[in-house]
This record gives C-alpha cells, structure tokens and sequence, in this order.
C-alpha cells in the first residue's frame, strides 16, 4: 500500500493556538511606490510547534517573521499571542538572523549570551552569568566563553546567537534563514542541532527558509507561500520527516509535490482545501 508523503494540516480539536496570524497583509512604502510583500496571510502556531514558512525569495516570509518579532507593523490583519495584540518586539519572542555579524564583536561568547538577560534586566549578573555559562554548554561551546566572534566559525557563531535566544527563555524562537550562508556540511550539522535541542527541550519554533529539503527537516508544519507578494498556497504537516529521511523516495516525492505547489500557479488555498480536505496529498 502506497504511504501518503504528508498530509494537509488540521487544527489540534479544542487546543488554542499560542500565535495566530489573522489575514496579515505587509507593505514597504517609498516616495516613489509602495510594494506589497504579503497579501492576506493566516496561519496558527501551536505550542511546541516547529513551524515552517517556506517560498522563494520574494514572498514576504522574513517580513511576516519580523512583523511577529513585533518590528513592522501590518497593513491590515491581527498577529495575536496567546490572544494579545503583537505591538512591539518582546522578550517572549526573540530572532536569530542569518548574519553573522548579529553578535558584538567586542564581546566574548560569554558576554553576548549574557547580554540581553542583564539588558532586559531579567537577572542579576551572578545569576545571567550561570545561565549563560549553561546555555553555552548546551549548544556544544563549552571552553570558548573568552573567545571573541571574530575567531569562531559560522556555525559556531550561529550557535551562540541560538544560546543567546533561548537562555532568554522566549516563548516562541524565531529563526530566519539561520543557516543559509553556512557551508553544506555545516548546515546539516546545525539542523541536527537544532533537532536535538527540540527533541530536549521542545520549544515553540518559527523557522524561515527558501530550502524545500531543510523545510522538510526542520519542520511539522509548513506554510507554503506563493512568489512575490506572498500568499499562502498550502499548509502542511511533515512530522515524519527529518535528516533520517533526508534522500528517501518519500522524501523526495514529498519535495517535488512541495515544488509543485509552490510554482503551480494554477493551484490556490481554496482549490486545495476545497479538493483535498479530507484526503492525503501525494
């Protein structure tokens, strides 16, 4: 018998979202014009979720990543925590970027996970100093706490920008594009990283990517966005996915079915929920 490759999402019955994102449109306006980088985008995350926003370059997901940071303001729509409007950025969500250059270069590895705790006031030094030195074991950096940035790798840089997020203890770890620029090892390294800290910890993920394969790794859920502006073509589940799939016929049939409904231009939210809401996607 033939298994599904994933299936479209159902909401948990009687479970609230911990972030809901209501019909979220995001513009940039210039004196000249005013581009639109989502149109209408809705989607919950739930608690303990690995959620996925995968599309191409483009399609607004590092804008609806920043927008739930509470850095940009929506044209129209609600993003809500745990039923709270979203108004400014906070310590219950913090970012981990792409760039390398996201920690202070004058600052040890030590210093910049201790940082935002001693800036947002969260702890007293003695007691931000322990939680760093405990979150810096964690992502596998124990003995370069008095290394400066400018000599670690990227990977290692990326894995205290992670330490820094979750010693904040945040309610939800946003995660855009983080290991985009690392080589192909490296980032395979570090998503089974990331991997192993959920399996321990199970934190509530956000993550933003233009990989099909990565977004099959790291997520269960995946909201795909159609190109520029974005708008959500499908959302589905892929929790039986990961790096011990990676390179499977399932895997990869998967990853084409993505690709299809990502370029597909003839295929649209309402088509697939209307055709395909009790039936698997192959």
């Amino acid at each position: 018998m033939h298994t599904p490759a994933f299936q479209l999402v159902r909401p948990p019955a009687g479970v609230a979202p911990l972030l809901s994102v209501d019909k979220v449109s995001l513009e940039y306006r210039s004196e000249q014009r005013t581009v639109r980088a989502t149109h209408e985008v809705s989607f919950d995350v739930f608690r303990g979720d690995r959620f996925v926003l995968l599309g191409p370059s483009g399609c607004g997901k590092s804008s609806l990543l920043k927008a739930v940071a509470g850095f940009i303001a929506p044209r129209s729509g609600s993003i809500t925590m745990e039923g709270l409007p979203i108004k400014k950025p906070g310590p219950d969500r913090v970012v981990v970027f792409q760039e390398f250059d996201q920690l202070p270069p004058w600052k040890t590895v030590l210093e910049n996970v201790m940082f935002p705790l001693l800036a947002s006031k969260r702890l007293d030094k003695v007691a931000a100093r322990e939680r760093a030195h405990h979150w810096i074991a964690k992502v596998g950096l124990a003995g370069f706490e008095q290394a400066h940035p400018h000599t670690l790798s990227g990977g290692m840089k990326q894995r205290v920008a992670i330490a820094r997020a979750l010693a904040m203890q945040p309610e939800v770890l946003l995660m855009d594009e983080p290991f985009a620029a690392l080589d192909a090892l490296t980032r395979r390294k570090m998503q089974e990283e990331l991997g192993r800290l959920w399996e321990e910890l199970r934190f509530t993920l956000v993550f933003v990517t233009h990989s099909i394969e990565e977004a099959l790794v790291v997520g269960n859920r995946i909201l795909l966005l159609s190109p520029h502006p974005g708008r959500v073509r499908a959302e589905l589940n892929s929790h039986q996915f990961g790096l011990h799939s990676a390179g499977s016929a399932e895997f990869q049939a998967a990853s084409s079915r993505i690709h299809g409904l990502l370029f597909d231009e003839e295929t649209t939210v309402a088509e697939t929920a209307e055709h395909d809401l009790h039936r698997s996607v192959v």
